[in-house]
């Protein structure tokens, strides 16, 4: 497929985009942007954006992209967990503050990632017909850590949404999702940008 077939293939999708795609999309910008500031915003704007991106992926893919449907449950889930984390504090200290991981949070993170990859690879293989399913599963995996160590702050949820984000951008782009395709271009640079502050907010 030549440059200019994928530029008017990439048009043509952005105008037949669904309202749903658009209120997700700008809800999970939004979303990404408060986590970049430390503010609790990111987790209300989140979930209505997750749940509306698992019906997406559910409901409208064709194949349904089943690992990412999943994962955004999973999302909504602990969008709840995090945002009880977040404002919990001790003598007006936060509980949660920025942080690095110690060792055992990042053993848990890893092995989070590693099962998580082998299980929903085996299960998307076994048992649906996605035609995606190792770049579905890594996006699904990495992510997964991802939410775990931003619900308690740690610094390496961003370095871990940055993979994520990598991997997630070609795969849109192949299921047709334009406005999620541009999503994560720019959930990348964000990711980048949120390492780069929260780096520089523990440096303080």
């Amino acid at each position: 497929m030549s440059a200019a077939e994928i530029w008017y293939q990439f048009i043509d999708n952005v105008v037949q985009t669904r309202w749903q795609e658009w209120v997700s999309t700008i809800l999970q910008i939004a979303s990404v942007w408060f986590a970049k500031k430390n503010n609790i915003w990111v987790y209300p704007t989140g979930i209505i954006g997750v749940l509306l991106a698992s019906y997406i992926y559910y409901f409208i893919s064709d194949p349904p992209l089943y690992a990412d449907s999943i994962l955004n449950i999973y999302y909504f889930a602990m969008s709840i967990y995090g945002w009880y984390n977040w404002v919990q504090r001790k003598n007006t200290q936060l509980v949660y503050p920025i942080s690095w991981c110690n060792k055992k949070e990042w053993s848990i993170g890893i092995t989070i990632f590693l099962l998580g990859w082998l299980l929903i690879y085996f299960m998307l293989v076994k048992l649906t017909n996605s035609n995606t399913p190792v770049l579905d599963s890594l996006v699904s995996s990495t992510a997964v850590m991802s939410m775990w160590w931003m619900a308690k702050r740690k610094m390496e949820n961003w370095i871990a949404w940055i993979v994520s984000n990598i991997v997630a951008i070609p795969l849109n782009f192949y299921k047709g999702f334009m406005l999620f395709t541009l999503m994560y271009v720019l959930f990348l640079g964000l990711a980048v940008s949120g390492y780069k502050e929260w780096k520089a907010s523990i440096q303080k």
